[in-house]
């Protein structure tokens, strides 16, 4: 197979599996956004006399019918092609002829791939901040439905001061939504124009419009200038990945409040057999794995920012190679979101408190008798303090 950059030479087979890698099969996503970038770039070589209006009509519904035919699983990315953008310049090429050649003009690989990754996550990103809006909306609905269930404060694993079902849920509500408003201040790293800074220099001698592309699509801004487009990758999807693990921790740490609280020692909970499985040797056990595995992914959620962080660590200018490897986490880490916010509000549905057997230790309202004491009495909080907790020594 010819690819973008063959020159006549022979390529060695273990040279295109080392350097490709999995990078066709990670390129599958991003066929849909590649179009839509390619379209809009062959419509401003048009508007620029670049392009004919044949060649551009050509082009236009060669790549609409190929991207509906990818999205019906009529083909998919080869090991052969390298990575979605020859794949798709390939099959253009193939189906109408001699215009297909002619949509590479004034873009490299490199401008094109990094604009549908933008694309990409400016979806990914709306997705992300549903999902966690979601789950606090199914918080709240845990909250209306029990609205006077008591529950104790925990400060270093001892009941501390009285909370409640409400409460409890609200605080990870509030957080999630935090969280959603994290994820939504990425898109500033994500809403530049990248198509048409080509290998990071530029297209010199080409009277290209990047203004054009940006209208096209969506782009807050053109990536200015052109050597800072190279310089940028990396920043986003790092920038995604710590909004991803920051979310994930909050995710983390309420299952790991529901895995305490549906331990037989607590009881506070139970969990329907819908949302749990079995053990292969205990008949008795129902094991809450959903929120064993919620809990550890949040492990899995910082490995992918580690690793997006370490490939751009020490970087010179310019585009390198290693910039391919930024998909394999990112993606990883975008999917691992999605499936965990998914989960979450149906499971959070199925959870059914024990009023019965929460029990509240009855110094639990020592803070709120020692706020009463400076309140009623006019004593310095400390002495109050000290009252109370003689009183509860004695």
């Amino acid at each position: 197979m010819t690819r973008l950059w063959d020159k006549g030479a022979p390529l060695d087979e273990r040279v295109l599996h080392y350097t490709a890698g999995e990078d066709h099969a990670l390129d599958e996503r991003l066929v849909r956004h590649d179009v839509r970038a390619s379209i809009a770039h062959a419509e401003m070589l048009q508007a620029q006399g670049l392009l004919t209006h044949g060649d551009f009509t050509a082009i236009r519904e060669g790549l609409s019918a190929l991207a509906q035919e990818h999205e019906r699983g009529a083909w998919r990315i080869e090991l052969a092609d390298e990575d979605g953008q020859s794949a798709l310049e390939r099959r253009l090429t193939e189906r109408i002829g001699a215009a297909g050649a002619r949509i590479h003009l004034g873009r490299s690989r490199n401008d094109q791939v990094l604009t549908a990754i933008r694309l990409y996550l400016r979806d990914a990103v709306e997705a992300l901040g549903a999902g966690a809006l979601a789950v606090a909306d199914a918080l709240d609905g845990l909250a209306v439905r029990e609205p006077s269930t008591a529950l104790p404060g925990y400060t270093h694993q001892q009941q501390a001061m009285p909370s409640s079902v409400a409460l409890w849920a609200g605080g990870f509500a509030a957080e999630l939504r935090d969280d959603a408003a994290g994820l939504s201040e990425v898109r500033r790293r994500i809403d530049k124009n990248p198509l048409g800074s080509a290998a990071g220099y530029g297209t010199p001698g080409l009277p290209i419009d990047r203004e054009a592309t940006r209208i096209r699509l969506g782009f807050a801004a053109v990536h200015q200038p052109v050597t800072a487009v190279q310089l940028s990758r990396g920043k986003a999807e790092a920038q995604l990945l710590f909004e991803i693990t920051l979310l994930l921790q909050d995710l983390g740490r309420f299952a790991a409040d529901v895995l305490l609280f549906a331990t037989r020692e607590f009881d506070f909970v139970t969990l329907p057999e819908a949302f749990t499985t079995g053990s292969s040797i205990m008949p008795q056990k129902r094991n809450p794995d959903v929120f064993e595995l919620i809990r550890g992914r949040s492990a899995t959620a910082q490995a992918c920012l580690a690793e997006a962080l370490g490939v751009c660590a020490k970087l010179p200018s310019g585009y390198h190679r290693d910039l391919q490897l930024l998909k394999f986490p990112l993606f990883r880490g975008i999917d691992l979101a999605l499936a965990t916010l998914a989960i979450l509000p149906p499971a959070i549905e199925a959870l059914q408190f024990r009023r019965e057997a929460i029990r509240l230790d009855p110094s639990i309202h020592a803070a709120e008798e020692a706020n009463r004491l400076v309140v009623t009495e006019g004593i310095p909080f400390r002495e109050a303090y000290q009252r109370v907790a003689a009183k509860l020594k004695g």
